[in-house]
């Protein structure tokens, strides 16, 4: 129950990040271009991703946020579908956790402070989370 609660705030907590993003927020940088440089690496013209492709992630997120819970939620009619639903949630944190520590899947962002926070705090988290979402699958 814990771990699908842990699960559910990061996920959700990621989602109000993507949203602040989609409504012009530039943390962790301080204008479009430095924002770039920490959560994308680089760009053409260094532009951010649109407001909604950040809301799509949002949504996305907030998604799999529900499933989290949903693998601590009474047995229902749904119960299959979910566990199922979930497996896609498994492989794409766990491709994006692992793509971190494949060289040339980053190259593009060398020397920017995303390379040295997506090695740090982005890929682990992806791990971890993916690792969780396992966990509860099994």
């Amino acid at each position: 129950m814990l771990l699908a609660v842990i699960l559910a705030g990061t996920l959700m907590a990621l989602a109000g990040v993507h949203l602040y993003w989609a409504f012009g927020g530039r943390w962790p940088g301080h204008d479009e271009a430095s924002l770039v440089e920490h959560v994308v690496g680089r760009t053409a013209g260094m532009r951010a991703p649109g407001p909604l492709a950040c809301v799509a992630v949002a949504a996305a997120l907030a998604a799999g946020s529900l499933l989290a819970l949903g693998a601590v939620a009474p047995p229902s009619p749904l119960s299959t579908w979910l566990w199922f639903a979930r497996w896609p949630l498994v492989v794409v944190f766990g491709l994006r956790g692992l793509a971190t520590y494949v060289p040339a899947v980053f190259r593009y962002a060398e020397g920017t402070p995303f390379a040295r926070l997506n090695r740090r705090a982005y890929g682990p988290l992806c791990l971890a989370i993916a690792l969780g979402l396992l966990t509860l699958q099994l």
